[in-house]
């Protein structure tokens, strides 16, 4: 049910509204989300640094998954999001499993998410398999590191 399509420069405002719509209630809660309000400066450099996947369900774009090879099999998970109407349908983790799918020669991945997302956590640990990590503190809000090894 699910097609994805490698995103380019065409696909800024695309991406923009996939990212802002996916993360406005963590912008309204926190306060600030490095996910929501991006430029479209901003997003053009990101494209040029992570590999990003738009997430189609029946040709609609429903959500981005976004990576970046750091080199020796390591892997950073910098968004994984689905805009709210089609979140909790399994989408997310067809999608982790596509990235998983785009690195066979993955050792370690890791992500960042903030600690008090319940549902973030259980996604992660229940569905994708990752362990949690180190706390931290990042522009005043607290996250959790989650890796997982190979």
């Amino acid at each position: 049910m699910l097609t994805y399509r490698k995103a380019g420069i065409k696909d800024v405002f695309l991406l923009i509204s996939l990212y802002n719509s996916a993360f406005y209630e963590d912008y309204i809660h926190y306060g600030k989300c490095p996910g929501y309000g991006k430029s479209k400066e901003e997003m053009e450099t990101s494209i040029s640094t992570f590999s990003k996947y738009i997430i189609i369900y029946r040709s609609r774009p429903v959500g981005v998954i976004s990576f970046k090879n750091q080199g020796d099999g390591s892997y950073y998970l910098g968004c994984l999001c689905v805009i709210p109407p089609y979140q909790k349908k399994g989408i997310g983790t067809e999608a982790f499993q596509y990235m998983l799918s785009l690195c066979p020669d993955w050792k370690r991945i890791t992500l960042f998410t903030p600690v008090d997302k319940k549902e973030n956590l259980n996604f992660y640990t229940q569905k994708c398999g990752f362990a949690k990590g180190n706390i931290r503190m990042d522009q005043e809000i607290e996250v959790v590191e989650f890796y997982m090894n190979r």
